[in-house]
């Protein structure tokens, strides 16, 4: 039997990354684009997360897996997809709303495998530490990301940083959270691939939730830097003198909206243990968007070969975390290095 999936946030870029990827490797899977405009097509499907009214047309279609590419904040599709036992896998989730809506989830009587997959670049650093080292031996795990302006970035990383960059969030030592805010605490670090030392602050990416309460990990930090040193340290300053505090969300979101033509992204995981310390590196040639997509698309390969019991995930645990490194090493768009 032919299995359908559905993108919904298909129109936009992560969604369209998705699309095409999973299509030039699974040719025989029928894919459904969900969005809130009509489309040209018959696989094009009018769906508005923010009116559950539109979801029924998911039944109609048949859907086997829903991938969700925008953000539901009522998570009104999670909602549909537990109560119609439906596959799902979200990779939009900001920290507070993947909270929430991982409680939601535990909390029901799931008859389907509902998938979290909002770490960084579709939830690969977990999966990554997994397959280097045994986790329970891990002490701290650092993060440092390299973001690059030119990158070809679509609307949402730009809404993220703009609804949050005002709010503090947590980081974790010695299982304890910390409370801290948005490109304070430099430090510097000296990134691979040529990038090399460069100031880097805090950033909140879901990995700091998911690697101290679902990997038990008692240390967790990340740090983020751009590929303009002056606009790194620009962004430092305003958060020092609450600039963000006072902007509006239209003007929050003019100063992050920028998106290029293309750009490496990287992202560097330092794991700390009682005897050893081991550095794993990532350059995506193709920028976030197209690492994130092909992540999502293993995530779904996954789903779709029906091996897994239904339950609620966390994307990594999908996965052997061997087999996962030697995808994402057989992408010709991504360098992995492990010292």
């Amino acid at each position: 039997m032919q299995s359908n999936i559905l993108i919904i946030g298909g129109n936009g870029m992560v969604g369209k990354t998705i699309a095409r990827i999973f299509a030039s490797r699974n040719p025989q899977t029928g894919i459904f684009i969900g969005g809130r405009k009509e489309g040209k097509t018959r696989n094009d499907l009018l769906i508005d997360v923010t009116k559950p009214q539109t979801l029924k047309l998911i039944l109609e279609k048949k859907i086997n897996l829903i991938i969700l590419s925008v953000n539901d904040k009522e998570d009104n599709v999670l909602r549909f997809a537990i109560e119609n036992n439906i596959d799902y896998l979200d990779i939009t989730k900001p920290t507070p709303d993947l909270m929430k809506a991982y409680e939601l989830a535990k909390n029901q009587s799931v008859n389907s495998r509902i998938v979290f997959s909002s770490g960084w670049m579709g939830g690969i650093v977990s999966g990554l530490i997994n397959a280097v080292t045994d986790k329970k031996e891990v002490e701290e795990v650092e993060l440092f990301v390299y973001y690059s302006v030119n990158d070809l970035a679509g609307e949402s990383s730009a809404h993220f940083m703009a609804e949050n960059v005002a709010k503090p969030f947590f980081s974790y030592k010695n299982n304890q959270p910390v409370l801290i805010q948005h490109f304070l605490d430099s430090e510097y670090f000296n990134f691979s691939f040529g990038i090399g030392k460069r100031q880097a602050y805090n950033f909140d990416v879901p990995d700091l939730y998911i690697l101290n309460k679902i990997e038990k990990i008692p240390n967790v930090r990340v740090k983020m830097t751009y590929n303009s040193k002056f606009i790194t340290w620009l962004l430092g300053i305003f958060q020092k003198i609450r600039l963000f505090n006072i902007l509006s969300l239209k003007e929050r979101k003019m100063i992050f909206g920028s998106s290029g033509n293309g750009d490496q992204s990287v992202f560097e995981i330092i794991i700390k243990k009682k005897t050893e310390s081991i550095r794993i590196s990532l350059q995506s040639l193709k920028g976030q968007a197209e690492l994130t997509a092909f992540s999502a698309v293993l995530h779904t390969e996954e789903l779709l070969k029906n091996h897994l019991e239904n339950k609620v995930y966390f994307s990594h645990e999908l996965h052997y975390p061997k087999i996962l490194l030697e995808s994402l090493n057989t992408y010709e768009t991504i360098l992995i290095k492990t010292d």
